[in-house]
């Protein structure tokens, strides 16, 4: 089988790709499917080729994350009928690269090709999102400070405006003063 007859779609792969841990992985059961093959013949030959993958190329989820990873796609009970009854492989990019020099057939090789431009495209997505993010927070800190002094001045002039009124009674100290100064005077 070529390359060429292989057709694998990006959004097919990227419908695969999870967030665990902090990293961008594709679990072994999506990557056989993708492959052609069974997740058994993928964890064999990741089991054979154990030094290629350490943990930060491939790791088993913990209970806590498979448990969430099956709340989020219903599978079965442990007890249960079919379904996942262990915990899955992820596989980060590097360890996808990896896989290709472990699974050698055509497909996995041109499969492989597309899961490489598919981390290359989700990594410039999330690049170009977080410049987009510190933009719009750049703008929002310096519109707020505008909009803060602008409302400050509206407040000003919308506000009545402050009489000085004339005190009412008697005042010993200024009257006094006022009084002998006249007094003298005549």
């Amino acid at each position: 089988m070529s390359e060429q007859s292989i057709s694998v779609y990006p959004s097919r792969v990227e419908a695969h790709v999870l967030m665990l841990r902090s990293q961008k992985v594709l679990l072994d059961r999506d990557l056989a499917e993708l492959y052609g093959i069974e997740t058994k013949t993928l964890k064999q030959a990741v089991k054979r080729n154990s030094e290629r993958f350490p943990d930060d190329f491939a790791f088993v989820l913990d209970k806590e994350e498979f448990a969430n990873l099956r709340s989020q796609i219903v599978t079965s009970s442990e007890d249960g009928w079919g379904g996942a009854r262990y915990a899955p492989m992820a596989f980060t990019e590097q360890g996808v690269a990896m896989l290709s020099s472990v699974l050698r057939s055509p497909q996995a090789v041109a499969i492989n090709i597309e899961i490489m431009r598919t981390f290359v495209r989700l990594r410039r997505i999330l690049e170009s999102n977080k410049e987009l993010a510190h933009k719009v927070e750049e703008l929002e800190k310096d519109s707020y400070e505008k909009f803060t002094l602008i409302f400050e001045k509206l407040n000003e002039l919308m506000a009545p405006p402050q009489k000085k009124s004339n005190p009412i009674g008697f005042h010993a100290c200024e009257d006094v003063a006022v009084y002998k100064t006249k007094k003298r005077k005549k």
